[in-house]
């Protein structure tokens, strides 16, 4: 029976240091879900942050128009065509009655012609498509200039050649980031499409 009670008593002792590691390992949980409640709000907090800096430059790229294509629109139009633009327009919207809506990002207008710009950060293959069906509807939605050809041009950071070729195929003048803010890149002999 003694045998019996110092086991007993063993057992009793062994079973307070389990619990007094029990209570040790419940508060080390503790400390540490609080680090990670704490780890978890650092990142929220920092993600938010990110999203703002993204928005941020989200709307400094949808200024590219203003910030280096508008500057250069007139000088382009007078160095390629001879002409002095009489109007300039920057962000121009026009709704129809039927709810279609259509977005200019810059349109200069000359004596003999029209220059339409679409201006993108990355310029794609599918912006030069795009940019074609824009042109096609474009006197749907400004038949106030009905009367002259329009000529395109897309506007960018910087181009791959291939894109490129590929819009001088479709008759683009395509612009880029140059020596003065924004200058033509296409071959010196490069003869613009006129949509008529």
């Amino acid at each position: 029976m003694r045998e019996f009670k110092e086991e007993m008593s063993l057992f009793k002792g062994e079973m307070g240091a389990f619990k007094d590691e029990m209570s040790d390992f419940k508060d080390e949980m503790r400390v540490f879900k609080d680090e990670v409640r704490a780890d978890q709000e650092a990142s929220r907090r920092e993600r938010i942050e990110m999203n703002r800096k993204w928005g941020d430059l989200a709307n400094k790229l949808g200024t590219i128009v203003e910030d280096l294509v508008y500057p250069s629109l007139s000088r382009i139009v007078r160095e390629t065509f001879g002409e002095e633009p009489r109007d300039i327009v920057v962000r121009f919207k026009r709704r129809l009655s039927d709810g279609r809506r259509e977005e200019i990002d810059a349109l200069a207008v000359t004596d003999e012609l029209i220059v339409l710009n679409s201006t993108k950060a990355t310029l794609r293959s599918a912006d030069v498509d795009a940019f074609i069906l824009q042109i096609e509807r474009f006197r749907e939605f400004f038949p106030e200039y009905a009367a002259l050809p329009v000529v395109g041009l897309l506007a960018t950071l910087s181009v791959d050649n291939s894109v490129l070729r590929y819009a001088e195929r479709n008759g683009f003048l395509v612009a880029a980031v140059g020596e003065e803010v924004m200058e033509l890149k296409n071959r010196a002999d490069f003869e613009p499409r006129r949509w008529t």
